[in-house]
């Protein structure tokens, strides 16, 4: 019994460490799905769907958005975006796709009307944080049939195009304000020749499922989509035109992940090309209870794309963080047992939702003057012996100081408390570790930051 006990021991430690050093997926705090990236004055700006926790089927209420500067710790910025914010949709907030033009920004997202018809809403916002707002009052444009998963692409020339559906792909030419087309909605021709053949299926002759993804390199325009059969696989095409005739190249990322969808987004950012989809690896995760990942990308000499597996993500940060301004408590490279929410009082905060339940901060760099102080917004509902303990490298590595949370009555009241801690200099991997006697909601998570 003590072998199996020990045995037991090491490798729930085993599984501890594994956790500790993934990337991926890249939200733990909240369901996401459907990611759209945007680079908008050297950051990187991830729209995603938010598929709501224990969903069986695609409940789906609202838009999300993260940023990073380092592609490895990511701000969690909340809801942006409602479906209810279209006084003309009923339901169903999927996969949208926000793009920058001449300082404002516009985000195109699939909804169900009043009438139970499919359709693409636009909204815009003169920051990419929001508040977006519906300019039409009406959809912004309906085939009749799948209008779903929008991408949106303005090419070098200024010429904006947009693509979206399931079972058919459309596309349009939108006009310089983005709120309006030219012609006629396009269908583009689904043969084997431009998606793929598709075995065992005469009504679905080629691969081409849904989620199109334009982007474009070296002269070069690529068309990714989710594929099928389902459970569905990542496939791409290639062009000289952004509107076709597409070249079917084959399968970029195979069928994995825990998901039967997945979806495609992918985006230059400083130097790199990253590769974003979803799938189903957190706990309680599903087909639809998603999450998104991402991971860097490479093309071989003749423009196409290394075919991609999924990993445990993006392991080496682009830039280091600095404690010595204020960080978002929501600001984080990995998490376990910890949940986002908002409220007026303070915007996005996180919640400890059990004992033990941790955050991680990857490459903050304390540099050589280092930290002797800590100061944190926090606050519980539970009246003594909760704590937040600050450690190096590990949930159980060195321990600079332990912060005791004060009883503020809720998550609309909050306290800010500073305490001592070891000093620490140096680049390190910062964790910070919930503890509490309480069943749930440990704790409240605002802000922190060091100091001299």
């Amino acid at each position: 019994m003590m072998k199996l006990k020990s045995v037991g021991s090491l490798l729930l430690v085993f599984i501890a460490l594994q956790f500790s050093q993934a990337q991926n997926p890249i939200i733990q705090t909240s369901y996401t799905a459907d990611p759209a990236p945007m680079v908008y004055n050297n950051k990187l700006y991830l729209y995603t769907s938010h598929d709501e926790a224990e969903s069986t089927w695609f409940t789906m209420n609202d838009w999300k958005l993260y940023t990073t500067d380092d592609m490895v710790n990511w701000t969690d910025h909340g809801t942006i975006l409602a479906y209810s914010d279209f006084s003309w949709a009923k339901i169903n907030a999927w996969a949208p796709q926000c793009i920058e033009r001449g300082g404002k920004f516009y985000m195109y997202v699939p909804v169900t009307t009043r009438d139970n018809k499919g359709a693409i809403g636009v909204a815009v916002a003169n920051s990419p944080y929001g508040p977006f707002t519906d300019p039409l009052g009406k959809p912004l444009v309906q085939s009749g049939v799948g209008d779903i998963d929008p991408t949106v692409f303005i090419d070098d020339d200024g010429q904006a195009y947009l693509y979206w559906g399931n079972p058919n792909l459309y596309y349009v030419k939108l006009n310089e304000d983005m709120i309006s087309y030219q012609g006629e909605v396009v269908k583009v021709p689904n043969t084997v020749e431009s998606f793929g053949k598709r075995e065992g299926n005469p009504e679905r002759p080629t691969t081409y499922e849904e989620g199109p993804w334009l982007y474009k390199r070296k002269g070069l325009y690529y068309l990714l989509f989710a594929a099928g059969p389902i459970p569905e696989h990542i496939g791409y095409s290639t062009s000289s035109n952004p509107t076709g005739p597409w070249k079917y190249q084959g399968v970029l990322m195979p069928t994995e992940g825990g998901s039967f969808t997945n979806h495609p987004g992918m985006i230059d950012f400083k130097g790199k090309t990253y590769f974003f989809y979803h799938n189903g690896a957190l706990p309680g995760g599903g087909g639809f209870t998603r999450s998104v990942a991402v991971e860097e990308v490479d093309f071989k000499k003749d423009g196409t794309i290394q075919p991609v597996k999924m990993t445990k993500g993006i392991t080496k940060s682009l830039a280091t963080l600095n404690p010595y301004v204020m960080n978002e408590a929501e600001t984080m490279a990995w998490s376990e047992g910890v949940k986002s929410m908002q409220n007026e009082q303070v915007g996005v905060f996180i919640t400890a939702m059990r004992n033990g339940a941790y955050t991680k901060v990857k490459d903050v760099d304390f540099r050589k003057k280092g930290a002797s102080k800590f100061t944190a917004r926090l606050g519980t509902t539970h009246n003594g012996n909760v704590s937040m303990e600050i450690r190096l490298g590990s949930v159980e590595g060195e321990l600079l100081g332990t912060v005791n949370v004060p009883l503020t009555g809720g998550n609309d009241r909050w306290a800010v408390v500073a305490t001592d801690v070891k000093k620490v200099t140096g680049v390190h991997d910062v964790f910070f570790v919930f503890k509490g006697k309480a069943a749930s909601n440990i704790m409240y998570f605002d802000y922190w930051r060091f100091s001299e």
